[in-house]
């Protein structure tokens, strides 16, 4: 066989890949340098900048302002655990420095600065446990720069925002005003949420740090003498800036490991904070801590027994990890800041996936679900919210903008809202029923208005062992192992695990904005289960797709605050859910449905069913677990109506 001419066709593809690979990389070089060079021309540009907190340790940060010193300029703070190294050392060229250039030209001052313990920033790292000094120490030097107006706002996203709401509560004079976007991971505890900072849902672990403290607990890195000069920390941050070159893990795969607390050893991860600390000052490792861990409380997480009274744009969204617990910080600080502060608090509610917004297109698609025109000037927003509180222009930012916008799903709108939830929000409550077969899709289970007379109990076996897939959902930063945004279910609904209930048609539309409270009514033979829970929108075609979901960890069901309560065989236990939440209009013809299972996995993390620890244990115990509905056990979702005079369903 002459092997030749497929030979000779593999290099020409491969050439021809390589030279458009090249051209790509070129383009990007050019268009970067391009922006370097028009920055160094507006801008004064200070970088790695080592500025000490007061125990001594130095945070790496870098300076933009513009060169008219004549000045002095609002600062706008970038704080960050991530790589904001100027220098993108694989292409060799700057990266890309359009965000600071932008902010520059319109008369600010941009800092960007690392976290401490990581990159060139010294310390220790502790997820949101760096102390709230750091925040305080690094306002206070921001303020008082020659350069500086001495007033500072916050804007990132993420673990870029999650700092802000504890830093807020320190009341540092500097600090005018904050953009916390996807800040999930900053509250602790709020209202009825106990959730540690995404670490928790209902007591279940949620395994998306599992998969993300993989590429960011890493403590074991190159340091630079205290004596090291700025001319050599820059020039050697051209040539590496010290972020690690992990290998890609399957997390699909990974996340199965048990012991559960074994998993980033598994894969051969860095030692740290999530399982392997047993220092007092730190709480000690996370996966071993409960829901009110004294621990919780030592760091940087900000719960609700912290005023905050600095104004507030908050950017949420619908598929992100924590919503629910994000509009109750937002609803917490509208009351109980300073009434003016109060008052200075707005919300942007977007249909998108985590740290998505600027990704909306003209037909943003979620999952596998249509949103319509999602886009939204957010540059516009941001410079007119800091040029309002941190240049003092009277720009009529608060008069012209609403409290609350937010995205309606199914009707594809932006809609503005007083408040949240919109006002004249109506609770409507639907009760679970069935003739004790609500397995599956084709079972009998259905939400009704009126509560089932008699229990008719639905049963299922929970298998830890093989447990229900996480199909879409509110989430982030489990790698490959979950896709987030709205899937149709009806595949996952024909699991035998899954308890289907499903509502006849509405006759009209009906807008539910707001929260989602599901209660149940549960029994097991196991000490101790899981149940879980998801919200539905069933299209008349039959599409099915989620809203939000949420999971219930029984041993906690009276309260994260108390000591852990075990089940006793039989015996029949009212679950209160967390709630969740959602906008989404359902147009006449759909139908609302909610799954309820024991697992969804691995969003959150698998009961083993032994009432032992779960973090260290390998095996676990097959739960039989049932839903009960009756008057006496009257298992129940209450949803949040716009239009609670358009509930009516087809019969």
């Amino acid at each position: 066989m002459n092997l030749k001419p497929s030979i000779s066709l593999f290099f020409v593809f491969t050439l021809s890949a390589f030279a458009q690979t090249s051209l790509l990389d070129q383009q990007t070089i050019a268009k970067r340098n391009a922006t370097e060079k028009e920055l160094e021309s507006v801008a004064i540009i200070e970088r790695k900048l080592m500025v000490p907190m007061r125990d001594g340790k130095r945070m790496a940060t870098d300076v933009y302002r513009p060169k008219d010193e004549s000045k002095k300029y609002p600062v706008i703070f970038v704080r960050t655990p991530y790589n904001f190294n100027f220098w993108d050392v694989k292409l060799g060229a700057p990266r890309d420095m359009q965000v600071e250039l932008d902010a520059v030209k319109r008369g600010y001052a941009y800092v960007e600065m690392n976290e401490r313990g990581h990159f060139f920033s010294e310390g220790e790292y502790d997820i949101l446990g760096a102390p709230l000094s750091d925040g305080d120490d690094e306002l206070t030097w921001l303020g008082s720069q020659p350069w500086s107006s001495g007033k500072v706002g916050t804007i990132g996203c993420s673990s870029t925002a999650e700092w802000q709401l504890g830093v807020a509560a320190q009341n540092n004079p500097a600090f005018a005003a904050m953009i916390p976007q996807g800040f999930g991971a900053g509250v602790g505890r709020v209202g009825p949420y106990y959730e540690q900072g995404n670490w928790y849902r209902g007591g279940a672990v949620q395994m998306l740090f599992i998969a993300w403290l993989y590429g960011e607990q890493n403590q074991v890195r190159p340091m630079f003498p205290a004596n090291t000069t700025q001319q050599d920390l820059i020039r050697a941050s051209k040539a590496f800036d010290l972020a690690q070159q992990l290998p890609p893990i399957d997390w699909s795969k990974a996340l199965t490991h048990l012991p559960e607390k074994d998993i980033i050893s598994a894969v051969d991860g860095p030692h740290g904070i999530f399982a392997d600390r047993e220092e007092v000052s730190t709480g000690g490792a996370m996966i071993k801590r409960q829901p009110n861990d004294p621990a919780w409380y030592r760091g940087g997480l900000w719960h609700d027994n912290m005023p905050v009274n600095v104004p507030g744009l908050w950017f949420m969204s619908w598929y992100d990890v924590s919503v629910g617990p994000n509009l109750a910080a937002y609803n917490f600080v509208r009351k109980t800041a300073k009434p003016e502060i109060g008052n200075q608090q707005y919300a942007i509610i977007a249909p998108t996936l985590h740290c998505s917004y600027k990704r909306a297109t003209e037909n943003t698609i979620v999952g596998e679900r249509s949103m319509g025109d999602a886009r939204l000037d957010y540059d516009s927003l941001t410079y007119g919210w800091f040029d309002y509180f941190l240049k003092g222009e009277k720009n009529g930012f608060l008069d012209k903008n609403p409290k609350v916008r937010y995205f309606t799903m199914g009707l594809n709108k932006w809609q503005t809202a007083n408040t949240w939830p919109p006002e004249g929000a109506k609770p409507l409550t639907m009760f679970l029923g069935s003739e004790g077969k609500a397995n599956s899709l084709n079972g009998d289970g259905a939400l009704a208005n009126e509560v089932p007379a008699s229990d008719v109990a639905d049963s299922f076996t929970y298998d830890p062992m093989n447990p229900v897939s996480s199909y879409g959902g509110n989430v982030c930063c489990t790698g490959n192992a979950v896709s987030g945004g709205a899937f149709d279910q009806r595949k996952m609904e024909a699991r035998a695990d899954i308890l289907v209930y499903t509502s006849e048609p509405f006759k009209e539309d009906v807008e539910v904005s707001g929260p989602m409270e599901a209660t149940l009514y549960v029994s097991s033979d196991a000490k101790d289960t899981d149940f879980t829970v998801k919200v539905i929108d069933v299209y008349p075609s039959g599409e099915a797709y989620n809203l939000d979901e949420t999971i219930q960890r029984v041993r906690y069901r009276e309260g994260y605050d108390k000591p852990p309560v075990f089940m006793e065989k039989g015996k029949v236990y009212k679950v209160t859910f967390q709630p969740m939440t959602t906008s989404n209009l359902f147009p006449a013809g759909h139908r609302i449905r909610l799954e309820v299972s024991s697992s969804n996995f691995p969003r959150f993390d698998r009961n083993l069913n032994t009432g032992g620890n779960n973090y260290d244990e390998a095996t676990g115990v097959v739960a039989h677990n049932s839903v009960h509905h009756s008057k006496q056990y009257p298992s129940q979702i209450v949803i949040t109506t716009i239009k609670p005079a358009a509930v009516s369903m087809n019969r």
